[in-house]
């Protein structure tokens, strides 16, 4: 179980580069925890994971306020208008 958590939890880190998937990677690791702790094995956190997943991206469209955060070839995060 913790194991998958930890897992999970790296991979999202490292998946998250727009704006969309930084809210989608968000609410996935707060899913996945949230689901593995209310039962205990690891189909309820991935689930979880799944459903935090959905509602990050579609929480995360309904609060933007118009500016994303991009990353351009150097690494560098700027912040411009949403495409």
């Amino acid at each position: 179980m913790k194991k998958t958590i930890l897992a999970l939890a790296a991979v999202m880190a490292l998946a998250g580069c727009t704006t969309a998937e930084n809210d989608a990677s968000v609410g996935a690791l707060g899913g996945a925890v949230i689901g593995g702790l209310a039962t205990g094995d690891a189909g309820g956190a991935i689930i979880g994971g799944v459903v935090g997943a959905a509602s990050g991206v579609l929480i995360g469209k309904a609060t933007r306020t118009g500016w994303c955060r991009y990353r351009d070839s150097h690494g560098r995060i700027y912040e411009a208008r949403c495409r």
